[in-house]
């Protein structure tokens, strides 16, 4: 990215006073053992590593889909 990674964007977005954020899910092609918990330090919520399979990438979209995340903050 041109002006801030991922991470520093991340960041960012967290500093925001949003009543409600959206999930933030890392894709990236580094595979390393820290690289997911890296993600988890700058805010983000998932991590996907490439390469990505359709089942893969659709049950991390599941489950931080905006519509599951509302029904777990709900308790519905």
């Amino acid at each position: 990215m041109p002006i801030m990674d991922g991470y520093e964007a991340t960041k960012a977005i967290r500093k925001l006073s949003l009543k409600h954020q959206a999930p933030i899910i890392a894709m990236t092609a580094n595979a390393m053992a820290d690289d997911e918990e890296k993600c988890r330090a700058s805010g983000m919520d998932g991590y996907i590593s490439k390469p990505i399979s359709k089942a893969k990438l659709r049950n991390t979209l599941e489950k931080w889909s905006p519509q599951k995340h509302l029904k777990q903050i709900s308790g519905t």
